[in-house]
């Protein structure tokens, strides 16, 4: 038994010697890992060469994701990891890099290759800007397009109902236009999908390239935003739909989360939207107020009398209304009308009707 006892003893301690050789070996890694890690993205945050300020050549294409652009940049040996340059592009939140030729040398910063990007420096001739404010129509912006560049309204208008090119944006763009592309009896299917922004067209440059800068701004600012569409069981389209509504509806950022919740709260009980915008856009005019005729009009795009979010967006909204839709307020407090007050601004909202009714009351007197 003493004999047993010791053999036990003995190999326990050997089993514990094994383990802490182990453990220590394993820490010992893990150090060594983490300073090579942090050596590694430490090196590769500096400039590729700080004495070679020779001009590289870098074509960054129309569409080029942040992954394809760090790629290119690696390739050219501008920076010295695109997984490292696209890692600090993210964490600070850099986004809108332009496309065209740029000129960039290796003993450049990261900042100032970013910089940049971001001012779309190219050597080629800026022939025209285009301006999306938010909130515009498909054929706003066509009347824009056709003041500021060389290409008409109709040009514009007809690549907006070119199916092929639809097909070759959603293949490009698939979480944010697979939607889009399924949906139904829809005017244009870009609508809504034209990020408000200011846009550079340079010497050489094709309609096409100037919608995909559009499209591909409206990714971009929709990539953050992607999973909590989709844990929020909604589709881009839906989204766009009511931000459009909203960005409409509403002024201030409080009212447009008031906004967005008065939407929602209609849609859990089926009610229609009965937003003045759906009738405006089905109508295809502008009008302080709408008749009874006019809330009747036969088109998919009518919200008074189709329930459900219809065919589509309504105009290009702004980051701040696709932000109101994913975050409404005041949900809980049951909210199924709301007015504005046209000399103030200001927006009051109702659980009823007649509730409504008496608030417009007031506010006509």
């Amino acid at each position: 038994m003493e004999e047993k006892h010791a053999r036990h003893n003995a190999e326990k301690k050997a089993a514990s010697r094994i383990v802490y050789w182990i453990v220590g070996i394993i820490s010992i890694l893990i150090v060594v890992i983490g300073f090579m890690t942090y050596r590694y993205v430490h090196t590769s945050l500096e400039p590729f060469n700080t004495s070679d300020k020779t001009k590289v050549e870098v074509k960054i294409p129309i569409g080029s994701s942040n992954k394809e652009i760090a790629a290119q940049l690696q390739n050219r040996k501008i920076i010295k990891s695109a997984s490292v340059f696209s890692y600090y592009i993210k964490t600070h939140n850099y986004t809108n890099f332009q496309a065209g030729d740029y000129y960039l040398s290796p003993s450049m910063t990261l900042d100032q290759i970013v910089t940049q990007l971001q001012k779309g420096y190219s050597d080629r001739k800026v022939t025209g800007k285009v301006l999306v404010k938010e909130g515009v129509t498909v054929e706003e912006i066509g009347d824009v397009v056709a003041k500021n560049t060389k290409w008409s309204k109709k040009q514009f208008l007809a690549l907006m109902k070119n199916e092929s090119f639809m097909k070759s944006l959603a293949k490009k763009y698939p979480e944010l236009l697979t939607s889009a592309m399924a949906a139904k009896d829809v005017r244009y299917r870009l609508e809504g999908y034209l990020f408000p922004l200011t846009y550079s067209v340079y010497d050489g440059d094709t309609l096409k390239d100037l919608v995909t800068s559009m499209v591909k701004a409206t990714d971009e600012k929709l990539s953050g935003s992607y999973s909590t569409i989709k844990e929020q069981k909604l589709t881009v389209q839906q989204v766009l739909t009511l931000a459009s509504l909203v960005e409409r509806e509403g002024v201030k950022e409080s009212d447009r989360k008031k906004i967005a919740g008065v939407f929602f709260n209609r849609l859990a009980i089926e009610m229609p939207l009965q937003s003045d915008i759906s009738v405006m856009y089905a109508l295809n005019t502008h009008k302080e107020s709408l008749t009874n005729k006019d809330t009747a009009v036969k088109s998919p795009y009518n919200l008074y009398k189709n329930a459900g979010y219809g065919p589509g967006p309504f105009n290009s909204p702004s980051m701040q209304s696709i932000l109101a839709v994913l975050e409404p307020s005041d949900r809980d407090q049951n909210y199924l009308y709301f007015v504005a007050n046209l000399k103030t601004g200001k927006v009051y909202y109702s659980h009823t009707y007649d509730e409504h009714l008496a608030t417009n009351a007031s506010l006509d007197q």
